[in-house]
């Protein structure tokens, strides 16, 4: 379990490098307060807070002199070569807790923190709060020579980053971001590139015509800059928005689904339903596919929800057919919960969808 990272032998070694910056830290009373009586009952996130919250008794009281005490803390474990991991988190969660009204002191702390152990989550009620002044030092981490700093100005500014707090404004007006992400969309870093994509595909939700906007602007730059705007307009190909579509060379004409069937009408929960189609092209031009199917799944109130998997892309030569077989898995996993009753599928063929199919699904 992910909260198992926090174990004894990670507060022994934090413990141990703390010990070695800050001569009068006693690992002993650390480590007795937060592993105390309550620790075992704890979840992850309650793990990350608590150790912050036990970490803050041992710092010096100054926020500024702390942040002094975090950074060389994290300078020792580089120094040390361990490389930050999903446990060192407490590090910029330490700045977004007793950091916030401490603005110029904690944007140098994330410039140095972000490079060992990503700072996206912490950013951002710095964002909330401050707005135009803190999306100005993003745009200076656009900039910055470390790859991980570069990343931090795009993933802690995205609109609806997963398993973070949302920032309203810029869902309602992302365009702020925009100096940001073009300062980054060359950058030599993949990793970087993908933030960028994955930014560009949270204002797609709310704001799909910017999207379009930046597609077109940007699309034919780069093979690097094609690759970012490609993933970052995947929700608008699952909701085939048709000037996406339409960037992509992708309509219906001439694309004839046949024998779409399902093979599994009762599908029983942990097993799969398997369904087949053939798609021909009946033009004399080759075509540009890009399938899909959508699952309308069964909700608790009975009502259907519909979620949208890419099938492939491929080109059909004049008169070429392709035939098609598919599983879709009922297993058991954490993100869904599975109800019993009628299903639907359907092919989506260029952002289309067609001959929707029920199935039902059985405890």
């Amino acid at each position: 379990m992910v909260k198992d990272i926090y174990s004894l032998g990670f507060y022994s070694q934090l413990a141990t490098i703390i010990h070695k910056v800050r001569p009068s830290f006693s690992p002993q009373d650390f480590i007795s307060q937060v592993m105390n009586s309550d620790f075992e009952q704890m979840e992850w996130k309650e793990r990350v807070k608590h150790t912050t919250k036990v970490l803050h008794r041992f710092m010096p009281a100054n926020y500024s002199d702390a942040v002094v005490v975090l950074r060389k803390i994290v300078a020792e474990y580089q120094h040390q070569a361990i490389n930050g991991g999903l446990e060192h988190v407490i590090f910029p969660d330490y700045i977004e807790t007793y950091g916030l009204d401490y603005f110029e002191t904690s944007v140098k702390a994330f410039d140095r923190i972000t490079r060992f152990i990503s700072c996206e989550f912490a950013v951002r009620p710095f964002i909330i709060r401050y707005g135009d002044a803190m999306i100005a030092e993003m745009l200076k981490f656009s900039q910055d020579p470390h790859p991980q700093v570069r990343r931090l100005a795009s993933e802690g500014s995205r609109s609806r980053l997963p398993w973070a707090m949302a920032i309203p404004a810029l869902k309602k007006d992302p365009t702020p971001l925009l100096p940001i992400l073009e300062n980054l969309k060359n950058d030599p870093s993949e990793m970087v590139r993908r933030s960028v994509a994955n930014n560009l595909n949270d204002i797609s939700k709310d704001n799909p015509q910017l999207l379009v906007h930046v597609a077109q602007e940007w699309t034919g730059h780069s093979k690097e800059t094609d690759a970012i705007v490609k993933h970052a307009c995947r929700t608008l190909f699952k909701q085939g928005h048709p000037e996406i579509m339409a960037l992509y060379g992708l309509d219906v004409n001439g694309l004839i689904l046949l024998n779409f069937q399902i093979h599994t009408t009762m599908v029983y929960m942990g097993n799969e339903m398997l369904f087949s189609f053939s798609l021909r092209n009946s033009v004399k031009t080759r075509k540009k596919v890009r399938l899909e199917y959508a699952i309308y799944f069964q909700k608790a109130n009975r009502t259907l929800a519909k979620k949208v998997f890419k099938i492939s892309e491929k080109m059909l030569e004049e008169n070429q057919q392709t035939d098609i077989s598919k599983k879709h898995s009922f297993r058991f996993i954490t993100t869904r919960k599975y109800y019993a009753g009628l299903h639907q599928i359907a092919i989506i063929i260029n952002g289309i969808e067609h001959d929707r199919l029920d199935f039902t699904l059985q405890t």
